[in-house]
């Protein structure tokens, strides 16, 4: 196992880059790099070097400091062939099977489609990391851009099968309102209730609520327990199928 560091950056209103470096390789990865300046300064700041950008998806809030980044070092950037027209730069396309090794550690692309189309996730499965953009929140999911229901199903179930232990990187700090919503659907779950107290602590002091835990994800996470009858009932969803139920959820966080 690879001992990799990863550094948060908090960019534009609520968004988050991350940097992977692993010290052995001496390399870093961008992840997501909405601007180039709060990046280059973090790098500064460390000492590092970049060496790829790894690009999820390619709306300009994740890809809009890619070809300054780019011209200032040389790196390598990493995205979805299905998406290579949309992503600035784009020098080496992947899709799920493929692997990204950052020095001796090895992400793992994962086709996650449903916020847009070509969305990929990028699954250290040494580390227990997964970057997983606006697919996969704390407490919520990406909205609906360009997939179907059935599609984003598929990606959470995908996400829903890594070990329990796995650490969830995603894009934007929006568990406050993903948290009050899912006490509105799932509204006995006395454990999401302790947890919101805690979010509500962390962000009055302007603190990051990510990463979070997939095992946690499992238990509060209203769009990973679609599959539960429990709350299928409490959405009055009795033997609903789980993509049925799924779209339900969404649809209500939409109009929360």
């Amino acid at each position: 196992m690879a001992d990799i560091e990863i550094e948060q950056i908090p960019v534009l209103n609520d968004n988050y880059i991350y940097l992977i470096h692993e010290p052995s390789g001496n390399q870093t990865a961008i992840v997501d790099p909405a601007e180039a300046a709060p990046v280059i300064a973090r790098l500064e700041q460390k000492g590092w070097v970049p060496t790829f950008i790894l690009n999820t998806h390619h709306h300009p809030d994740h890809v809009g400091g890619n070809l300054e980044l780019k011209d200032r070092y040389g790196l390598t950037i990493v995205g979805a062939g299905l998406d290579q027209h949309r992503l600035p730069g784009l020098d080496q396309p992947v899709a799920e099977g493929d692997v990204v090794k950052i020095g001796e550690a090895v992400a793992h692309v994962l086709d996650v489609p449903g916020h847009t189309k070509g969305h990929i996730a990028y699954w250290f499965s040494e580390e227990n990391a997964l970057f997983c953009g606006d697919t996969l929140f704390s407490l919520g999911c990406g909205r609906l851009f360009e997939g179907t229901p059935g599609q984003m199903w598929q990606s959470l179930s995908k996400l829903k099968r890594l070990p329990a232990e796995t650490q969830i990187y995603c894009a934007h700090e929006y568990t406050l309102a993903n948290a009050h919503f899912a006490v509105s659907v799932d509204p006995n779950n006395y454990r999401l209730k302790k947890r919101v107290t805690w979010i509500e602590d962390m962000r009055r002091h302007n603190r990051p609520t990510i990463p979070t835990s997939l095992e946690q994800e499992l238990a509060l996470n209203p769009f990973l327990r679609a599959d539960d009858p429990g709350l299928a009932k409490a959405l009055g969803l009795d033997h609903a199928s789980a993509e049925a139920v799924f779209a339900e959820v969404r649809q209500r966080k939409d109009n929360f």
